[in-house]
C-alpha cells in the first residue's frame, strides 16, 4: 500500500508539474504572440506595406503563433508529436471540409493582396453595396457605407463578382438626363444646359462640358447633359446641377413636362376628371 500511494504520489505530482506547466507556456505564449504582433504592426519596414496587406499579415502572423504555442503546449503535457500531428491534420481535412467557403475566402484574400483590386481607402461597389475600404483581412473585408454602416463582404465573393473602384482615377463623369417640353427651343435649351455648366466652377473645362439630345419621349424630349469633376467633388456637382438646372428653366421660360390633371364641372354637377401631360 505505502508503495502504491507513493506511486500514485509521484505520477501525480509529475502530472500536475506537467499540466502547470503547460497552462503556464499557454497562458505566456498567448500574451507573447500579442506582444509579438504588436512590435510587427509597429516596424517601419512593416508601416511601407499596403493597408491591406499588414492587416492580412498580421492576421496570418497571428494564427501561426496561435497554432505553435498549442502544439507546445500539447507536447508537454505529454502528448506524442506524431500522434499531435496526426490529430491536427485530421482535424484541419474535417474542418477544410466544413469551412470550404472559408478556405474560397481565405484565397480571395490571398488575390486581393497580390492583385490589388482595389485598396484600403478606395470607394468601391459591388452588388447593391458601395463603400470605403476600412479593413482587408484573412477571410473578410469591411466597408463603411456613406451612411455610417459597417459592412463585412466575404473575400471569395469579391473575388468572384465586379468591383467598381470609384477611387482610381483623378476624375469623374458625371451624367444626368434632362427632359424639356417638345414646344421648347432644343437650341436654346442646349445653351442653357451649357452655361449651367460652365458656371459651375467645379466642374472642369477639360474635357469640356457636352449637351445633345438624346431620346424623343412619349411627353418630353430628353437632353444628355454630360459633365467631368474631381472624384472627391462628383456628389456635390451632382446636387448642383440639378438644382440650377431647374433655376435655369425657369428663368428662360423652359418647360419640364410632367403630369396634370383637369377638373372640369358639368351642368348636371358631376364631376370628370382625365390626366394629361
Amino acid at each position: 500500500m505505502e508503495e502504491f500511494i507513493n506511486y500514485i504520489t509521484e505520477k501525480g505530482t509529475d502530472v500536475g508539474l506537467k499540466l502547470i506547466l503547460g497552462f503556464v507556456i499557454l497562458i505566456l505564449g498567448l500574451k507573447i504572440s500579442k506582444f509579438i504582433v504588436k512590435r510587427i504592426g509597429k516596424g517601419k519596414a512593416f508601416s511601407r506595406l499596403d493597408k491591406g496587406a499588414q492587416s492580412f499579415i498580421k492576421s496570418f502572423i497571428r494564427i501561426a503563433l496561435y497554432v505553435a504555442v498549442i502544439s507546445s503546449t500539447a507536447m508537454v503535457w505529454g502528448i506524442p508529436s506524431t500522434t499531435f500531428v496526426t490529430l491536427l491534420t485530421s482535424a484541419g481535412v474535417a474542418i477544410g471540409l466544413a469551412l470550404q467557403g472559408a478556405l474560397s475566402n481565405f484565397a480571395g484574400g490571398l488575390l486581393i493582396l497580390l492583385f490589388h483590386p482595389f485598396r484600403v481607402g478606395d470607394f468601391i461597389e459591388s452588388g447593391a453595396i458601395m463603400g470605403t475600404v476600412t479593413d482587408i483581412t484573412v477571410i473578410y473585408t469591411k466597408l463603411l457605407t456613406p451612411d455610417n454602416k459597417v459592412v463585412t463582404i466575404p473575400n471569395g465573393t469579391l473575388t468572384n463578382a465586379n468591383v467598381i473602384d470609384y477611387s482610381v482615377m483623378p476624375n469623374r463623369r458625371l451624367d444626368i438626363t434632362v427632359g424639356a417640353a417638345y414646344g421648347c427651343d432644343i437650341d436654346k435649351v442646349k445653351k442653357v444646359l451649357l452655361e449651367v455648366a460652365e458656371g459651375h466652377e467645379l466642374i472642369l473645362k477639360d474635357p469640356a462640358p457636352f449637351v445633345a439630345v438624346s431620346k424623343h419621349n412619349e411627353s418630353s424630349v430628353d437632353y444628355l447633359f454630360r459633365v467631368w469633376c474631381k472624384k472627391d467633388d462628383y456628389w456635390t456637382v451632382n446636387f448642383d446641377s440639378w438644382e440650377r438646372i431647374k433655376k435655369a428653366f425657369d428663368a428662360n421660360g423652359i418647360e419640364i413636362p410632367y403630369k396634370k390633371i383637369d377638373v372640369n364641372l358639368t351642368p348636371s354637377g358631376e364631376d370628370k376628371a382625365h390626366t394629361r401631360l
